[in-house]
């Protein structure tokens, strides 16, 4: 497959369908990849249900990336409390990693925290996954917390990394 950024569309909001699809997106990666059970499907169908409840278009938000109509990465912003924000369900299927789209993706949501004037963000994920932390690192995240979990049906590492913004 020779596809670039320029075959990818990106949209800022939801619609019917997409929060079933991204569910299931990370349910059958995440098994696939990391061998992550049933029990981390229903985190993620938790969390983005909590996200659409308190959706605030002022303060929250998506990027669903597409491939004709086709969702093939996924990532929002959550606004949380003391004027922060949480990064959760970065995804990308893939077929569709190594062109730079991972990139894009983290540019758009920086660019969203300066635009809103978040003060910091966070985010949580597993220290099986060294590629995503990598960018993480690159925009500035710094690993704070570690802890054993098995929230996703196997043993894990979970970590937290931290970023603090100025002005």
């Amino acid at each position: 497959m020779n596809i670039g950024l320029k075959d990818i569309s990106i949209r800022t909001e939801l619609k019917p369908g997409d929060i079933g699809h991204v569910v299931k997106l990370h349910g059958l990666l995440y098994s696939r990849e990391y061998n992550y059970g049933i029990h981390f499907e229903s985190y993620v169908a938790g969390g983005l249900h909590e996200f659409y409840k308190n959706f605030d278009n002022t303060k929250d938000g998506v990027w669903v990336c597409e491939y004709r109509q086709e969702i093939i990465g996924f990532l929002l912003l959550a606004h949380r409390e003391n004027n922060s924000a949480q990064l959760r369900y970065f995804i990308m299927v893939p077929e569709f990693r190594g062109i730079g789209l991972g990139k894009r993706l983290m540019g758009l949501f920086m660019q969203f925290l300066k635009d809103k004037k978040y003060q910091s963000a966070y985010l949580r994920t597993t220290s099986e996954l060294p590629a995503a932390a990598s960018l993480y690192k690159r925009h500035g995240f710094i690993l704070t917390e570690e802890f054993p979990s098995d929230t996703f049906g196997k043993p894990v590492i979970e970590q937290r990394y931290d970023l603090q913004l100025k002005y």
